[in-house]
């Protein structure tokens, strides 16, 4: 039997992970979590095979505590949720220790796949991700501006690209306008760069936009 912990601040996604696991006869859902800081507790005191993680949660995101998870069980696989779609947090992800990553709107059997590679060992990323894995694994090249960017400014970045207002990225990300401002100007000092208009174009010359 498959143990799992559903890790996500919106309960409607809580639910319907909870559903299709609940369909399987080899899986079953041990617990779940609505931000990080829950996730850490539930792990410290009970054992899973999988976390389904999403990236995107009310203080720190996913990815900053895969490697505390890791080391409270470094066995457990770790299997991202997101709603982006962009290669770029599933290189984060992979690096800081994860087995998968899936964005929300994966089918509901393809989740299941996943649950199963992963538990067994195996890794579950997007098509063609393993030919970019390469790529940033043996490339010689400086590291870009962007991936200096903290996993919460990432977010804070796509969304913008995205077109999103301020409103929108602060409800998305469960923050208050105050901070997504200031994580912009974060963004900005980091990418050297001093408007949105000039992010959109660095984002093209990146490959950063959709």
């Amino acid at each position: 039997m498959i143990t799992i912990l559903v890790v996500d601040d919106h309960i409607v996604i809580r639910e319907g992970l909870k559903k299709i696991v609940g369909m399987e006869k080899d899986m079953i859902v041990k617990g779940e979590a609505r931000d990080t800081a829950e996730a850490l507790k539930f792990v410290a005191g009970h054992k899973v095979d999988v976390i389904l993680l999403d990236i995107s949660m009310p203080g720190r995101s996913g990815l900053d505590i895969i490697p505390e998870l890791k080391q409270l069980h470094p066995t457990m696989r770790i299997l991202m949720l997101s709603m982006y779609k962009e290669d770029e947090f599933a290189l984060k992800a992979f690096k800081s220790g994860a087995s998968g990553y899936l964005t929300k709107e994966t089918a509901p059997e393809l989740v299941v796949k996943a649950i199963r590679h992963v538990s067994a060992g195996g890794k579950y990323f997007p098509d063609g991700f393993a030919e970019k894995l390469l790529e940033s694994l043996t490339a010689h090249s400086p590291e870009a501006l962007h991936e200096r960017l903290s996993s919460r400014e990432s977010m804070v970045m796509h969304d913008i690209i995205a077109g999103k207002s301020l409103n929108e990225i602060a409800s998305n990300l469960s923050l208050n306008n105050r901070t997504v401002s200031t994580y912009r100007a974060r963004i900005l000092e980091k990418l050297r760069i001093r408007t949105n208009a000039e992010l959109i174009r660095y984002a093209v010359e990146h490959g950063l936009a959709s």
